[in-house]
């Protein structure tokens, strides 16, 4: 019989590396192994956020280098038409997934995934995310390293069988790494973590998450230089009488994420209504080839305009652009600036809406940046003041990012690590905080955990709230339930009784709708009489219950349901139709369960 030598191979593989996790579990302790993990996992995104970045910038060049700056390019109308319909092209022939929304899938995936990650997620959004950034796509690359580092984890985690409180840690701490390593920030790989994917800091988490951020931040330091991601050299000290103005530039950047986040969501409503991916990309790619031809600075990530802000040339953000010969006039200017905060966030979402793969961090960034800038430059001319453009741009930076992503944190250390700006840190806690506390007020969640939080599948840093989002209706329905039709006798129902070690019974017709329930304590006192055994049917003395629980809802609402109702049992249908029932026991068991394991440290 003749051998396929990869089945061989294959084989022997997969017998070796049984033996390794069998000797991993016998010889090592899960708390040490998930050090190595985590070091492991930091390398490995360190690299993939060294190659999406490389793999951007090589395609951005080749296509925009021989492009003038002194006038318009209609190549600019073909570009992003072209690499969005690419990118679709490959995620629907070649990886038949969805793997738009990164940051959400992640925090879908830690929430009611058991933190499990698909093995293509761990390179098919760094190939789609790339071709839609240098093609032109006005995103990030920041969501898809998310992604991608997160699946490392996830699917390292899996690969030597790691419990799921570990896998979540494993995801947190691909994120982390991604985020280090693409912004060469690890402070703030680790803030993001806390902040945007909600995992509690625990004794557990903190040194696998700290191991990953810095390891990734080490890797591409090594390939892309020791320098910040934005060169920023200070120029101007900022002195405590600018400080009303930090706060007013905090407000502004509260409402300006508000707007951003507002549009997103219109936006990607107005896209899911649209079926035919065709028409998706035709529409979404004629919005943003449009934005982009009008108005250059839109294309692709856009940090090539964040550094002109930051260096002080700003009338360098009109190069490309039809409008070259009127940098010199203040108010145009303003005008052009305003009307890049204002459609970027529609040339964001056109990208995502049309089929291409980015996120939403660098647009945050940008639009801070620009907002900033917009803020200092406006008050100047209007009141014959010299704020600074540049550190108010920085300021803006943070701001904004702190609201869109409701992590203030995250946004003051982020924006301190990508420029080295960390001279301006009161400041830029200021206008962060008040940046978030604005946006506070209007939406509670951020850009991405408002779809989860929707439909109560969002983990959060809420002890209670997180142990009920991971507790799911399925597993604490009970079935053993003896079933009744309205047609039988008491004589039946009392054979049914002596047969049960229950005291509820479910009544259903014969199609398996619930119609109501006999308690054992409403008929006691007749379930003893043998002259009513004939003449009396279930529905004479069924009830009906106090409140249904259809199948998929959320646990907290589950028990809200207990609560409104005061009942120890509540039935669970689907459409109508009866599956099981639930009771306060088995919940308050399983809570604690998953208590335990969720805090385990």
């Amino acid at each position: 019989m003749k051998i396929n030598p990869a089945a061989e191979l294959s084989r022997r593989w997969s017998a070796l590396w049984k033996a390794l996790v069998l000797w991993r579990e016998k010889h090592v302790s899960e708390k040490t192994f998930v050090v190595f993990l985590s070091l492991l996992v930091g390398i490995f995104a360190g690299f993939a956020a060294v190659i999406l970045k490389w793999l951007i910038n090589a395609i951005s060049t080749m296509l925009t280098s021989h492009i003038a700056i002194d006038e318009g390019s209609y190549l600019y109308l073909v570009y992003p038409m072209v690499g969005i319909l690419i990118t679709m092209l490959y995620v629907k022939y070649v990886v038949r997934d969805n793997i738009s929304h990164g940051v959400t899938k992640v925090l879908y995936a830690i929430s009611q995934n058991k933190s499990r990650l698909k093995p293509h997620n761990m390179y098919t959004s760094l190939v789609a995310s790339s071709i839609t950034i240098g093609f032109g796509g006005s995103v990030g690359a920041e969501g898809p390293i998310v992604y991608t580092g997160a699946a490392i984890g996830s699917n390292l985690g899996q690969a030597f069988r790691m419990s799921p409180r570990v896998l979540m840690i494993m995801v947190g701490c691909g994120a982390a790494a991604g985020i280090a390593g693409i912004f060469k920030a690890p402070i703030a790989g680790m803030l993001f973590t806390l902040e945007v994917l909600m995992l509690d800091l625990t004794t557990v988490s903190v040194m696998p998450l700290l191991i990953s951020s810095i390891t990734a931040a080490v890797v591409s330091y090594c390939y892309t230089g020791y320098d910040a991601e934005f060169f920023f050299a200070q120029s101007e000290g900022f002195v405590t009488g600018r400080i009303p103005f930090a706060v007013l530039l905090g407000i502004f950047c509260g409402l300006i994420s508000l707007y951003f986040t507002k549009v997103m969501n219109m936006m990607e409503n107005l896209f899911s209504r649209i079926s035919n991916p065709w028409i998706k990309v035709a529409f979404g790619g004629s919005v943003l080839a449009s934005l982009i031809f009008v108005f250059p600075p839109l294309y692709g990530e856009g940090y090539h305009s964040i550094l002109r802000l930051l260096s002080g040339d700003v009338m360098g953000i009109l190069d490309g652009s039809m409008f070259y010969n009127d940098r010199g006039q203040v108010w145009f200017l303003l005008l052009f600036v305003g009307l890049i905060i204002l459609t970027k966030a529609f040339a964001t979402s056109a990208t995502n809406g049309a089929g291409g793969v980015g996120g939403t961090f660098a647009p945050s960034l940008y639009v801070g940046a620009m907002s900033g800038f917009f803020f200092a430059y406006l008050i100047n001319h209007l009141f014959g003041l010299d704020l600074s453009t540049k550190n108010f741009a920085l300021m803006g930076m943070a701001g904004v990012m702190s609201g869109v992503m409701h992590a203030p944190l995250m946004g003051i250390f982020l924006t301190a690590e990508l420029t080295g700006g960390y001279s301006l840190f009161l400041p830029l806690l200021i206008s962060s905080t008040i940046s978030y506390g604005t946006i506070k007020l209007f939406l509670p969640y951020s850009i991405y955990a408002m779809r989860l939080a929707q439909r109560g599948e969002l983990l959060t840093h809420h002890k209670d709230k997180a142990v009920l989002t991971l507790l799911k209706i399925d597993s604490v329905i009970e079935t053993e339930f003896k079933t009744v039709s309205p047609e039988m006798s008491l004589k039946e129902m009392v054979e049914v009784i002596s047969q049960s070690n229950r005291n509820l019974f479910p009544v259903l017709d014969a199609s398996g709708k619930l119609l109501g329930i006999v308690l054992l304590d409403e008929i006691r006192n007749i379930m003893f009489r043998p002259d009513l055994y004939r003449r009396m049917h279930v529905v004479e003395f069924m009830s009906s219950p106090p409140a249904m629980i259809e199948i998929g809802e959320s646990m907290e609402a589950v028990m809200k349901r207990f609560d409104d109702t005061g009942a120890w049992n509540l039935p669970v249908v689907e459409h109508g139709r009866y599956v099981g029932f639930v009771s306060k026991s088995k919940i308050f068991n399983s809570y604690r369960r998953v208590l335990r394991h969720y805090s385990e440290d």
